[in-house]
């Protein structure tokens, strides 16, 4: 629920409040067509999917003017809550199907949100540059990392420098030795409460 948002994001402005309660009825609604989360999960839908994607922001708050590109969005996470949270970024939202990217698109028109654009493609044929890549752990950090090299911009604009936000869970520590230090490693249970969040991290990595 929208409280659950709310209790770690206190001063939303009641656009975003709007934004965040209306994915409490559009995602089961798409979902009852098209199978884009769980249906066991699809109750979980705060927790597990919105509260999830705003945990990028327990490692960087985007400074207005961020470009960000969101590799294998799915329905829209972690894109479409972090382009409500932000809304003076822009956010690419891409994957391979498309009616993942049909579904994102939907909603992301049903709630008014004007700063992202979509496109159903494999980050192979993204040219683009972007200050920032998000994702949620859709492959080995190794191999995101050198699919989205080629798409991060050199002109740095935050509190960190360009590169990967990658949500992860389970024990990274191999994957994050082989970065040899190039890595930061945040522990979302240090930020959010819920059992859920135990094992769940957020990487970043300078690229």
């Amino acid at each position: 629920m929208i409280e659950l948002i709310e209790k770690y994001f206190p001063n939303l402005t009641d656009k975003q409040k709007e934004q965040y309660t209306a994915l409490g009825s559009l995602y089961p609604e798409w979902n009852a067509k098209i199978n884009i989360i769980s249906r066991k999960d699809i109750d979980n839908l705060y927790e597990h999917h919105i509260l999830h994607s705003l945990g990028i922001t327990c490692a960087l708050r985007f400074v207005d003017g961020t470009s960000v590109i969101d590799v294998g969005t799915g329905g829209g996470f972690p894109g479409i809550p972090l382009a409500i949270m932000f809304p003076q970024c822009h956010f690419h939202l891409i994957d391979r199907t498309g009616k993942k990217i049909m579904v994102a698109t939907e909603i992301a028109k049903a709630i008014g949100l004007d700063n992202v654009s979509l496109r159903q493609c494999s980050i192979e044929e993204e040219k683009m540059k972007y200050d920032f890549a998000v994702s949620r752990g859709v492959m080995p950090l190794q191999d995101i990392i050198k699919l989205v090299r080629k798409n991060i911009s050199g002109t740095h604009r935050n509190a960190l420098p360009n590169g990967l936000l990658y949500l992860k869970g389970g024990d990274l520590q191999h994957e994050m030795q082989r970065l040899q230090k190039r890595g930061i490693e945040v522990e979302l249970k240090k930020y959010f409460t819920e059992p859920f969040f135990a094992t769940k991290k957020v990487v970043y990595v300078q690229i």
